[in-house]
């Protein structure tokens, strides 16, 4: 493999950095003994959704605090719109790290009156923040009455008052019901259609595969990968192929250099792939060879599948580290 090595010239630069809307580089946080989050880096490129994924205690949330100077950071830095720690560049983020919190006995109107108050915001734009998380009809109830799933939406429109150009969220659909949860994707589908650009942290690898352009997987406070979500692995998939004659597809797909591994059932022939082929330049020489399929489908492995597969390799690479040391 070769890399190219160029050096930026002062153009490309200005336009990298127009584009990058967080920086963070060997950021670490250390309670004590335990070690939160472990000299990660990763950037954030603007009119994205990146989902912060990993699972319970591996750093999402610390990650989180500290970009939003709310947890001092043991060492490391981050950047928000070029500018390092700056509190200017906050006022351009909404964030929602914790459970809603608003006054039960105050409407959802009232509430984000509050909010707009505290922020320098119009209250004109309260109708509008709430029509988009879709609370508009409900803008005079109390939020006491509200469902958990609402009372995320409302907290939504909170964090969307001041305009942000980025939108931080925490376990967005964390202990919504199913509906709940579809109603909480759809608005943030809306919301990054627009153009803002989202962080979303998750243990939800459904959630982040549906809603996420990219991806920053943490294990035990590492970063593990970082980049687009259809890159996450290195595998180049597999055919799922059907024909009459399931013993002459085999035979024949044994014969081609392009497979490492050709399984069957009753029905169908899953071939996995050594070097990249599309669908289509498949069909053909199997057409040439007189084999007309009545099924062709190209696969890789889904989110979930690609994320247990980096979490054993971590794993494993650390045992055998351990091993040698």
């Amino acid at each position: 493999m070769f890399f190219h090595v160029f050096r930026e010239n002062s153009t490309f630069a200005k336009i990298k950095n127009m584009n990058t809307v967080l920086e963070i580089d060997k950021l670490s946080k250390h309670f004590g003994s335990l070690v939160a989050v472990d000299d990660i880096s990763f950037s954030v490129e603007k009119g994205n959704v990146y989902g912060l994924l990993g699972p319970n205690g591996s750093g999402k949330t610390t990650t989180l605090g500290m970009i939003l100077n709310v947890v001092n950071p043991t060492k490391g830095t981050w950047r928000w719109f070029g500018k390092t720690h700056s509190s200017d560049s906050l006022k351009k983020i909404g964030a929602i790290i914790e459970r809603p919190n608003f006054y039960p006995y105050l409407s959802a109107a009232k509430n984000l009156e509050i909010v707009a108050t505290i922020k320098q915001i119009p209250f004109s734009r309260i109708d509008e923040k709430l029509e988009l998380v879709d609370l508009l009809h409900r803008k005079n109830d109390r939020f006491s009455a509200f469902s958990l799933g609402m009372k995320q939406r409302l907290a939504i429109a909170a964090a969307l008052l001041n305009n942000p150009e980025a939108l931080i969220l925490d376990e967005p659909t964390n202990g919504l019901d199913p509906q709940g949860i579809i109603k909480i994707r759809e608005i943030i589908k809306q919301i990054a259609n627009m153009g803002t650009t989202i962080i979303l942290a998750s243990h939800l690898l459904d959630e982040v595969e549906k809603i996420c352009s990219h991806v920053v997987v943490l294990n035990k406070g590492k970063s593990i990968y970082c980049g687009a979500v259809e890159k996450m692995s290195n595998e180049l998939g597999y055919f799922e192929l059907g024909t009459a004659d399931i013993d002459e597809l085999v035979n024949t797909l044994a014969n081609m250099p392009y497979f490492e591994k050709i399984t069957r059932n009753q029905k169908l022939v899953s071939a996995t792939l050594k070097t990249d082929l599309n669908a289509e330049e498949l069909n053909r020489m199997l057409v040439n060879q007189g084999i007309f399929l009545n099924h062709l489908v190209k696969r890789k492995d889904n989110l979930e599948q690609q994320f247990l597969n980096l979490i054993k390799n971590e794993t494993d690479i650390t045992i055998n580290n351990n091993r040698m040391a």
